[in-house]
């Protein structure tokens, strides 16, 4: 009875810890898209194209938007099929999914692949890419910043931001993702940067991954004990700022019914194994903020240097 107890208690501390600080927050409601552009794997040569193609296919799903009346969504959609936006990939539906590079590609010998957390979508993608644009300006001619919102984000506020089962369903195809990089550009070092619930996916992602770097930032946890559970050949990284609430979040996993709540061992604690960079005085939304300690430090992660 006292374990049991204890667990409830546990749980119940968890939600407030993850849920107080972002109360007001809500996701958004299901606007009707089209089906995405059909396209095969990325490749070099075909990347105009391909930008072409999903140019068209976001101009059809803001036409629908339009058609259906959320003005929100059809301006946030006018916005990405800007003649210089580049998209790898788009799909409008179930909340949008979306693949953005910044930078040249086809000529990048370095690539950044960044993985958002909770509540990223097309109308808040804004501020998802604010923060590839500052890390692609921080980074040197040769390096392509890759913007993945290939899944659909757990909500702040809802239940799924507590356990694993958004991250399981996004690992396969954030690994499938890099492989097809791997194969178009099989010279390019490839490093994952994972903001918030994103550090979850990454690490569901990472074993067998043919990357230089995994870097976790701004991590609840990642629902492994420690590094080397992920079994990845990756060096693992581990930041968190000084001003981000996350790290009052409990560290801890609570088998609740059919799930496990909380996502254990803290990132950035010495038992979890990681290489800790140097993150600065950032909140949880800071980490890619022009000027930041924590933009620099994976800067030069990403260039191969050390943090």
């Amino acid at each position: 009875m006292a374990s049991r107890l204890r667990r409830a208690l546990l749980a119940a501390l968890v939600t407030a810890s993850v849920v107080v600080p972002l109360m007001g927050a809500a996701g958004p409601g299901e606007v009707p898209a089209p089906a995405p552009v059909a396209l095969g794997p990325v490749r070099v040569a075909g990347l105009e194209h391909r930008y072409a193609a999903n140019r068209e296919g976001i101009r059809a799903a803001e036409a629908m938007a339009a058609r259906h009346g959320d003005r929100k969504r059809a301006r946030a959609l006018r916005k990405m099929r800007g003649a210089s936006r580049h998209f790898l990939s788009f799909d409008g539906r179930n909340g949008g999914r979306a693949v953005e590079v910044y930078g040249d590609l086809g000529r990048a010998t370095r690539i950044a692949v960044l993985v958002p957390g909770s509540d990223t979508n097309l109308e808040t993608y804004g501020r998802f890419r604010d923060g590839a644009l500052a890390l692609s300006r921080q980074l040197g001619p040769r390096t392509a910043v890759i913007g993945w919102l290939g899944y659909k984000t757990p909500g702040t506020v809802a239940p799924e931001v507590l356990t694993t089962g958004r991250a399981a369903g996004a690992a396969p195809r954030l690994a499938a993702f890099v492989r097809e990089l791997n194969a178009a550009m099989p010279r390019a070092r490839i490093s994952l940067l994972c903001h918030s619930y994103g550090s979850v996916v990454c690490a569901r992602a990472a074993r067998g991954l043919n990357a230089a770097d995994i870097v976790l930032y701004g991590s609840p946890g990642t629902g492994y004990d420690d590094a080397r559970q992920l079994h990845t050949r990756a060096t693992v990284w581990a930041g968190r700022g000084g001003h981000d609430w996350i790290g009052g979040v409990p560290h801890v996993r609570i088998p609740l019914l059919a799930t496990t709540v909380g996502f254990g061992t803290d990132p950035v604690s010495r038992g979890f194994g990681a290489r800790i960079f140097d993150a600065g005085d950032v909140g949880h939304s800071d980490y890619l903020r022009p000027g930041s300690a924590a933009l620099a430090s994976m800067g030069r992660i990403v260039e191969g240097r050390d943090a």
